[in-house]
């Protein structure tokens, strides 16, 4: 009997003992989980993606150690963005971080007024309605605007400084990114009306879209080509450089993913650097930082990056004014 009732004293302390990891385990907080929306697919975005962890380590946060990342991609149907944003409020991630242009933080916007949003844009986040002001942004969202349609003039320069002779331009836009086509027109235009130059409109959204285009390009015979600044022309760079090549067009592009497949130029922010500092604001909000109090951040890491064999390939001698501002010369 004696034994009995040791025995279940016994069993009663070893079920009290096996409860204490689970209690201990049950009071460690959860670790934050990330909703990351993108229209575009993760194919090209390995160096972006590269700098985003790095923005978020710098805050202190790894993925997998003390952060999860939900990664919503809609893969270039920019119709599905708002289903998925709703997915991660479902979700209910810590923060959302929207990249990749206007129409992902704009659907993250719909979708929610109280979980902190933290974007990337490549035109003024005022104008878009995403903010109140720079400085001051309000409500539920902030981030950085890497001036991508804001450098239209600037490219466009760059291009006549290479091609001095160049007297009509083609333009060509993603009309499914509606908001980032009509922003790099009207900059565009306006540039190119200033230079004298006779400008043409090209679009493209979809693969086959692309082939037609250039295949008309024989037709109207541009100078050079402007290709406007757009996460599925970044998916699709090497079908574009190809074409590029074999129409013979010299073409500047806004980021260097370009010129590093045999592209002849870019200019741009540097990317991967404007997803790094959307990862340290995305660590500050997860430690409490109301976006609210955190200004919106304007890129100030521009760069131009100019493919010399290309250059050669099209019987274009560069200019030792450019080589000498050239960031990176790809021989």
């Amino acid at each position: 009997m004696a034994s009995h009732i040791a025995r279940r004293k016994f069993l009663a302390t070893l079920g009290g003992a096996a409860a204490w990891p689970l209690a201990a385990h049950a009071q460690q907080p959860a670790m934050p989980v990330v909703g990351h929306l993108n229209p575009q697919s993760p194919d090209g975005a390995t160096g972006r993606l590269r700098g985003f962890r790095q923005g978020l380590k710098e805050a202190g946060y790894v993925e997998g150690e003390n952060l999860a990342i939900e990664y919503r991609w809609a893969e270039g149907q920019f119709d599905r963005l708002p289903a998925l944003a709703a997915e991660l409020v479902r979700r209910q991630v810590s923060v959302i971080v929207a990249t990749g242009g206007p129409a992902s933080p704009m659907a993250a916007k719909a979708a929610t007024t109280t979980i902190p949003i933290v974007f990337n844009v490549n035109e003024d986040p005022v104008r878009l309605g995403l903010v109140a002001s720079l400085a001051r942004p309000g409500g539920n969202l902030t981030g950085i605007n890497f001036l991508q349609s804001e450098l239209a003039a600037k490219r466009l320069g760059l291009l006549r400084e290479l091609v001095p002779g160049a007297a009509r331009v083609a333009v060509l836009v993603n009309p499914a990114n509606a908001t980032t086509a009509e922003t790099t027109l009207r900059e565009a235009q306006a540039a190119a009306r200033a230079m004298g130059l006779q400008v043409q409109v090209l679009k493209a959204s979809t693969s086959r879209e692309i082939n037609a285009t250039f295949a008309g390009l024989g037709r109207a015979r541009p100078d050079v080509l402007f290709v406007g600044g757009d996460g599925f022309f970044v998916s699709r760079r090497v079908q574009l450089v190809n074409l590029a090549s074999r129409h013979p067009v010299p073409a500047i592009y806004d980021a260097r993913q370009f010129p590093e497949v045999g592209g002849l130029m870019s200019y741009g922010t540097n990317i991967e650097d404007a997803w790094r500092q959307v990862g340290v604001y995305a660590g500050r909000v997860l430690k409490g930082a109301k976006p609210a109090d955190l200004p919106v951040v304007q890129s100030s890491k521009f760069e131009l990056v100019i493919n010399a064999e290309t250059a050669r390939m099209l019987d274009l001698t560069i200019p030792p004014t450019l080589l000498s501002v050239a960031d990176e010369v790809i021989e």
